[in-house]
């Protein structure tokens, strides 16, 4: 494990890093405000919605993200949509996540006082400022180690992205490790992925400290 040796294949690491990144931000991106949207539709009186909702959930939840994204990518074509390979991924990601936090941020509103609703119509207050002024912040609050768990899993599902060609960061471990006969490649991008675990875990508990006043 010479450091010359680390030098030389770091380059390549980083790379496949930033797109794992570049996988992690639209994800979040893209389905936490979905899962806030599927949410407040799991809780409607309106029965024909919340089914639908209900069937993208289980369908999302009981299918591995392996197979979603083999059938965005490989499947879609034969009905004539067509992805590139990043879009593809961020697609499916987009729609498993939101899938996940969907259920979070319902057991979120769930645990919400109807109190809360009773005072904000006192207050004249319409249902989307209510939404968005009482009943999200403490949402949030409720929900955030929930979320912190399921951010922390989708940096290490997006070395799943390998199965339609992208290079990612586990990718370019593998690639080193086939062509050099060593670990030392996987060691590295192990190393890589725990500090970015490291530095998701940072933000998400500044993130709980700054809804701290909820308490």
């Amino acid at each position: 494990m010479s450091l010359e040796y680390m030098s030389a294949i770091l380059p390549s690491l980083l790379q496949g890093a930033t797109l794992t990144l570049q996988v992690f931000f639209w994800t979040l991106l893209g389905s936490l405000p979905l899962g806030i949207l599927v949410s407040l539709g799991l809780n409607t009186h309106f029965k024909p919605l919340r089914w639908v909702l209900d069937i993208y959930v289980w369908l999302m939840r009981g299918t591995p993200l392996l197979l979603q994204l083999i059938i965005v990518f490989y499947g879609l074509p034969i009905i004539g949509i067509v992805f590139p390979r990043f879009e593809a991924a961020v697609f499916a990601f987009i729609f498993n996540y939101g899938a996940y936090f969907a259920e979070i941020f319902r057991g979120g509103l769930q645990s919400i006082d109807q109190g809360q609703y009773e005072g904000a119509k006192v207050l004249r207050l319409s249902y989307w400022q209510t939404i968005r002024k009482i009943i999200i912040p403490q949402v949030i609050k409720i929900v955030i180690p929930s979320i912190g768990n399921e951010v922390i899993n989708l940096i290490k599902d997006s070395s799943l992205v390998y199965v339609i060609g992208l290079g990612d960061l586990l990718r370019a471990g593998n690639i080193a490790m086939s062509r050099d006969v060593t670990l030392v490649p996987l060691l590295m991008a192990g190393a890589i992925y725990l500090i970015l675990i490291a530095g998701c875990t940072y933000i998400l508990g500044r993130v709980e400290k700054r809804y701290s006043y909820f308490k």
